[in-house]
């Protein structure tokens, strides 16, 4: 029986191994008795213990942790039925738990799924998650291996900040030409209207009629 198939059900005691999964719950199996029976999920929610952590002064740790504890201090549990005993061992197995927030019920509950996965030779182990492809590491390629080491020990280049600086620059130029391109960029001043010439083949405009002057006698 494997560690990661062990669940708790809301509402039913002890713990059971997950047999087959459903849309609308669960067939499970008792470690106590060996019942088989369907849990619904709209009744029951389902709990796997390898995911289940646990309050400490320091960080929460795993269900696992507590459990190897129990195993590395040996000797017989306490009776899960006597609130003191129960403290009291679980201050000398564990005393960095934080018991403000660990209730007396949590502890209990312990001592119980502790007893249960033992009588059942259940390991206690979390499964190990395999390494997706992609995955840093040993591509069994040695060339590609040396390729990639090479490539994550040299900087990257710096291809970035430059092409900002070509742009920036760029602007610079369209905005505040310099040089010899200043004269032709600047806006041309407007000359004042000059009088049309004259073509050749037309004739020249009309000249304004002067007034004839009378002959002496």
């Amino acid at each position: 029986m494997e560690y990661h198939k062990i669940i708790a059900v809301t509402g039913l005691p002890g713990l059971f191994e997950l047999i087959n999964s459903k849309n609308d719950g669960a067939i499970i199996r008792s470690l106590e008795d060996r019942s088989t029976r369907f849990a619904s999920s709209r009744i029951h929610n389902f709990s796997h213990l390898e995911s289940i952590e646990v309050y400490t002064t320091r960080d929460n740790v795993n269900l696992v942790e507590i459990f190897h504890a129990m195993d590395r201090a040996g000797g017989s549990l306490p009776d899960y039925r006597d609130n003191g005993a129960v403290r009291s061992y679980f201050e000398k197995v564990y005393p960095e738990l934080d018991f403000e927030r660990v209730y007396s019920s949590d502890l209990k509950k312990m001592i119980r799924w502790y007893d249960v996965l033992k009588k059942n030779g259940v390991e206690i182990k979390l499964s190990e998650v395999p390494a997706e492809a992609g995955d840093a590491g040993d591509s069994g390629d040695p060339g590609n291996d040396r390729e990639a080491a090479k490539a994550a020990a040299e900087p990257p280049a710096p291809a970035e900040k430059p092409r900002k600086a070509r742009k920036a620059a760029d602007t610079a130029v369209k905005e505040e030409p310099a040089g010899d391109n200043a004269e032709a960029k600047a806006p041309k001043k407007k000359k004042a209207a000059a009088a049309p010439k004259e073509k050749e083949g037309e004739p020249a405009p009309a000249k304004a009629a002067r007034t004839p002057r009378k002959k002496s006698s």
